[in-house]
């Protein structure tokens, strides 16, 4: 596999493993906002109801505890600058859950009073109305953020790409100079070993020349010495 193929899956396992994270969210929010209104109509139960009530109520908080955890794994997975507000927002979420646990507890105790009774049902009244206004705001917060995060990761592969198609032009730009240097080089050892030779042949020259020069030398002086013989002999 190519740098440029393993880039690109990367990219887009990121971007799969946000929107899987916040398919997961979105789950988890309305699951949040049922479970707060189920809360409220268990208040206005009578025991038998609200045993069934509470008891649909504790599995949908298994539910929730299941997303968050999906939701834990996903955004660990992800790039730290990611992840880190990831992982804020699901500390919220676990506090949310906890908090609807503990409304739970109170309901399912049996011993609420008739005002604690209605200032629980009046809360949860009121969270009915605004829980759909968190929701929404959340969602869109949530998907804003997500966007601007695949909006980077896009860049920083965009980025990517363009730093591997330079470092490929560079890689190709220096394989060319390197032929160009081994060329150069074997053209040198050519040279130099027609250098080589010819230095071999100057050298022969060379002693053939001084050869000669004796041999030249060696005749005049036999050609002297006759010239001489002969003119004392003449003279004689």
């Amino acid at each position: 596999m190519s740098y440029t193929t393993a880039q690109t899956d990367t990219g887009e396992k990121l971007e799969k493993m946000s929107e899987i994270f916040e398919g997961y969210e979105r789950q988890y929010c309305e699951l949040s906002a049922n479970l707060s209104r189920k809360c409220t109509a268990a208040l206005a139960l009578d025991r038998e109801q609200k045993k069934q009530k509470i008891s649909e109520i504790r599995a949908g908080l298994e539910d929730a505890e299941s997303l968050i955890r999906k939701m834990d794994i996903e955004a660990r997975n992800l790039q730290p600058n990611v992840k880190a507000v990831l992982l804020a927002k699901l500390r919220e979420y676990k506090s949310d859950l906890n908090n609807l646990k503990s409304e739970v507890k109170r309901i399912g105790s049996g011993n609420l009073n008739a005002a604690a009774r209605d200032e629980l049902l009046e809360a949860g009244m009121a969270n009915s109305l605004t829980a759909s206004a968190d929701q929404r705001s959340r969602l869109m917060m949530t998907t804003e953020r997500l966007n601007q995060s695949g909006d980077r990761i896009k860049d920083s592969r965009r980025t990517m790409l363009e730093t591997e198609e330079l470092g490929v032009s560079i890689l190709q730009d220096l394989h060319q100079q390197r032929q160009s240097l081994l060329h150069a080089h074997n053209t040198l050892h050519g040279v130099d070993d027609n250098i080589g030779k010819s230095k071999r042949v100057l050298t022969a020259m060379s002693r053939r020349i001084n050869k000669n020069k004796w041999i030249i030398g060696a005749i005049v002086a036999v050609l002297v010495v006759v010239i001489g013989l002969i003119l004392y002999f003449k003279l004689k």
